[in-house]
């Protein structure tokens, strides 16, 4: 029987979802609280498609009395007043993600943690296509989960990179293999504090269980503990400490430990990411692969072919002997911290953004002499200079746009020197997005 179900969100998950659930012969309402949205464009989108109407403005009682459904977009907070309208009238929410595994078909392997999530899921996507033949990489990696579900079969793989947003309104979601990477603070102005973040991102595995598998940083100490409750089976990886069972770095080589024997898997002088975090990345990667059976000799080659993703560490160019890397997908300060940490010299820094009530101390206590200059856009400029003048580091310097903060760093960098944007905030407020940020630092320095 078909149902009418309210798709709350009118931009790319809640475009994608409102396709889907059309395909599937059922009705959509695509609500979104902005009035000043042109409701015709909306409806010429979908002309054709099935019965689809939309809904903006405040969202009233009567307008739900016939909904079966709601389908909410992962950038709409739980907070917002609709979803008090839709709770009262006793309507189920589910996430974009939710509705796609509904309808997909298949094995999944979901990755989530606070930072890596993109690196990771694209090496598992990779390692993937070089075994089986179909496999759909999808999530918060810039692909909607709905918009492929329906292209799925029985044999298919599905990778997908998962949010805390996109967990917060699962209900039988369950990966083959999850992972989760790391837990550090982030999106605290959205869950309000650590202990909700961190029982989010360990939904991932709510509904698994002693059949399937989730990979966690042995080095969390959150994750270590969160490893002796889950009904999965807990495969470690560890870049700290050598494992009796699990992946580990000895030395150079990344190894695994299993059932008593060593087996030496790859070299990071063989890879061509940087940095102690992407080693992680390459671990959890493998143990998930290995998981899904592909075999060893698939699963390096896959490794040491893979380069880094996009705006993630990526390197730009060299200028007058000066090295330039985006890192415009560092969005809070732990991965701040860890492309600070990637670069393999003297640094000049450009930060700052849209405050996502983060603490920027231990973030700046971590360049340790690495970071001779530090170059300050947005929001957050004022409250990031006043931190590091408390933590003793005063070579801070504001600029207005990208273009400026490029220039600024050029004129300061010394032949061998490294330029890094890594902003440690969220892009808002400047950019739409991190992409366009990263793609607007990347054309600045072409054009010097």
């Amino acid at each position: 029987m078909s149902q009418k179900i309210l798709v709350a969100g009118s931009g790319k998950s809640g475009i994608a979802a409102s396709r889907l659930i059309l395909k599937t012969g059922n009705e959509v309402i695509l609500y979104d609280s902005n009035d000043a949205l042109n409701k015709d464009e909306l409806l010429e989108q979908f002309k054709g498609e099935g019965t689809f109407s939309v809904l903006l403005g405040e969202l009233k009682k009567e307008d739900i009395k016939d909904i079966d459904l709601c389908v909410i977009s992962p950038g709409i907070s739980l907070d917002a007043p609709f979803v008090s309208v839709l709770s009262d009238g006793d309507i189920p929410i589910w996430s974009e993600i939710q509705l796609a595994y509904h309808h997909a078909k298949g094995k999944l392997f979901a990755i989530t943690g606070t930072n890596g999530k993109t690196t990771t899921t694209a090496l598992t996507g990779e390692i993937m296509k070089a075994f089986y033949d179909q496999v759909f990489v999808v999530g918060n990696i810039g692909i909607p989960y709905t918009e492929e579900a329906l292209k799925t079969t029985p044999d298919s793989v599905t990778v997908a990179e998962i949010s805390s947003f996109q967990l917060e309104t699962i209900t039988d979601f369950k990966p083959e293999v999850s992972a989760i990477l790391n837990i550090t603070p982030d999106h605290l102005n959205r869950h309000k504090t650590m202990d909700c973040y961190i029982k989010i991102k360990e939904s991932i595995t709510k509904n698994q269980g002693n059949q399937e598998v989730c990979v966690l940083n042995y080095d969390d100490p959150v994750l270590r503990e969160f490893g002796n409750s889950i009904k999965a089976k807990a495969v470690f990886f560890s870049s700290r400490v050598v494992l009796d069972e699990g992946y580990c770095l000895d030395g150079d080589m990344i190894i695994r430990n299993h059932n008593g024997e060593r087996y030496e898997l790859v070299s990071v002088k063989e890879l061509k990411l940087l940095g102690r975090h992407n080693h992680e990345n390459v671990m959890a990667a493998i143990a998930i692969a290995v998981e899904a059976l592909v075999p060893m000799e698939v699963i390096k080659k896959a490794v040491c072919d893979f380069r880094a993703v996009e705006h993630r560490i990526e390197f730009v160019a060299e200028k007058s002997g000066v090295k330039y890397y985006n890192d415009s997908k560092g969005t809070n300060p732990d991965a701040a911290i860890q492309a600070v940490k990637a670069m393999p010299g003297s640094t000049i820094l450009i930060a700052g953004g849209y405050d996502k009530n983060s603490e920027y101390d231990e973030w700046i206590r971590s360049f340790d002499g690495k970071v001779r200059y530090m170059v300050l856009l947005g929001q957050t400029r004022e409250k990031i200079a006043e931190c590091a003048a408390r933590q003793g580091f005063t070579n801070v310097m504001y600029a207005e746009d990208m273009q400026e903060a490029v220039r600024v760093c050029a004129s300061y960098a010394n032949i061998g020197d490294y330029v890094l944007l890594s902003p440690a905030c969220a892009s808002w407020g400047m950019f739409k997005c991190y992409e366009e940020r990263g793609d607007i630092f990347k054309e600045c320095v072409r054009n010097l």
